[in-house]
Order: C-alpha cells, then sequence, then structure tokens
C-alpha cells in the first residue's frame, strides 16, 4: 500500500467508536468539530462547534 495507508476491520471500527462514544464524543459533535477544522482551521472554532454539535451542522447545511 502507498504510504502509512491501511484498512482497518470492521472489529477496529467497532472499537475506535466504542472508545468514541464511552468518551462523549457523538458523531454529531465530530462532524461539527470536522467541518469547523475544514473551513477555519482554528482549535477555539472546533471546539466550540463541538460543543454545539447538531446545531452547528444544521447551520452549516442551511448556510451553505
Amino acid at each position: 500500500m502507498a504510504g502509512s495507508a491501511k484498512l482497518l476491520s470492521m472489529q477496529q471500527i467497532r472499537t475506535y467508536t466504542t472508545s468514541a462514544t464511552r468518551a462523549g464524543i457523538g458523531f454529531g459533535s465530530a462532524l461539527a468539530i470536522t467541518i469547523s477544522w475544514s473551513l477555519h482551521k482554528s482549535i477555539l472554532w472546533a471546539i466550540i462547534h463541538g460543543v454545539l454539535s447538531w446545531f452547528y451542522v444544521v447551520y452549516y447545511i442551511l448556510i451553505r
């Protein structure tokens, strides 16, 4: 494979998902943080948008 890219097995994906869920990170928060980082490249905005989670995701969909 090219570079350090590797495929994850379904068990690994479940493990990461379970770990994130136990840590209190939901899908909405992860999505909001990803969108925020891709637009602003700012950790502060990513944290704020992660706290707002689905509200920010819906706002982004309506505005963009």
